[in-house]
């Protein structure tokens, strides 16, 4: 993110209304390779191929905030390999990470992972640090800190479903389990700020949290993710894109001040819910309107969002969710201009 666009979106969090409305994406590997012209793997392999396709990204869109900004990344693969998790990359689909975790008696002898040297991590930030004099001259900072969030590990280091019946047959061992894997990370996002003074944000993202009830999440949940937030950065940035009623109250107690929501949720009950502390991104539907709609079905669910709102403040415009694959720049230009069309009429 630029300097201009990192203030404008401390304003947005602080309540400000800006002129125009501000946009703001989650862009990762799911997107980002093949809008370039490139294969995933290509992505994953090529230091200059991801640079370059990150800075085609800004220059073509420079009204858009792009989040985290320059994600250094291997899917899903990032974290659970350092806990040991086989990890498969086929050319031009998702990686996957295999669970490593049989049983919840095994979880007693996990070892908690070095952040510093252990799995893809190291690679992840090397890659940042290897780019990080281009970025800057590129007009940009690296502002967050990243990983996924704890549940979201835990599932795939056992397999979802093993992890989420052993939240009720074995809690004590889960408990151990979110232990270690909070730890890790809390020494992961220290790591990548010591290496990168300009961090002044956090981003985690865990969809887990929309697969348990109120009463799990405040039990498995809550206590982890208040550990991770209790940070002294800016912004404290949550991506969950399945359920989140059963969650979002906790959202100020967790330390959260942005959120990234599914798009079947309406963003003045979001922020009605959380008393309007939380600055919201989204929300049109990212695969049947962003990715498969036309142009015009995209201006048209965009003026439905703004229209349905009760007032703009705390929210950046965006889809529910990361940006989903197959988006067109045609719609994202569509969206972008919906939105700053709508500004200069109504406000």
């Amino acid at each position: 993110m630029t300097d201009t666009q990192w203030k404008e979106l401390l304003a947005v969090i602080q309540g400000e209304v800006l002129t125009p409305l501000p946009v703001g994406f989650i862009i990762d590997s799911p997107w980002l390779p093949n809008w370039y012209g490139i294969d995933i793997l290509d992505y994953f392999s090529s230091d200059q191929l991801w640079l370059e396709a990150n800075v085609k990204a800004i220059e073509t869109f420079p009204e858009a905030m792009f989040l985290p900004g320059f994600w250094s990344e291997y899917g899903m693969c990032s974290e659970p390999s350092a806990f040991g998790a086989r990890t498969s990359f086929p050319q031009n689909e998702f990686p996957h990470a295999f669970p490593t975790i049989d049983s919840a008696d095994q979880i007693k002898e996990l070892e908690i992972p070095d952040p510093v040297k252990d799995g893809l991590g190291p690679l992840i930030l090397n890659r940042l640090k290897l780019n990080e004099t281009a970025i800057v001259k590129a007009g940009h900072r690296i502002r967050f800190s990243v990983s996924r969030g704890p549940l979201n590990i835990a599932s795939y280091l056992m397999g979802t479903t093993a992890f989420l019946l052993a939240m009720m047959t074995d809690p004590n061992e889960i408990h151990t389990l979110m232990r270690k894997i909070t730890s890790y990370l809390s020494g992961f996002h220290k790591h990548q700020q010591e290496l990168f003074p300009s961090i002044d944000g956090i981003l985690l993202l865990d969809d887990i949290i929309g697969f348990i009830s109120r009463e799990q999440f405040v039990e498995f949940g809550l206590p982890y993710f208040k550990e991770l937030y209790d940070c002294d950065l800016q912004i404290k940035f949550l991506h969950n894109d399945a359920n989140c009623m059963e969650s979002v109250t906790y959202l100020p107690e967790m330390g959260v001040n942005l959120f990234n929501m599914g798009f079947d949720t309406d963003l003045n009950q979001l922020k009605d819910l959380t008393g309007n502390q939380v600055t919201m991104l989204g929300n049109i539907p990212p695969r049947d309107v962003l990715a498969k709609g036309s142009p015009r079905d995209v201006k048209a669910s965009t003026l439905q969002l703004l229209h349905s709102l009760h007032d703009h403040t705390h929210v950046l415009f965006s889809c529910g969710g990361g940006m989903p694959p197959g988006v067109s720049g045609e719609n994202i230009t569509a969206f972008i201009e919906t939105v700053q069309t709508y500004t200069s009429k109504k406000l």
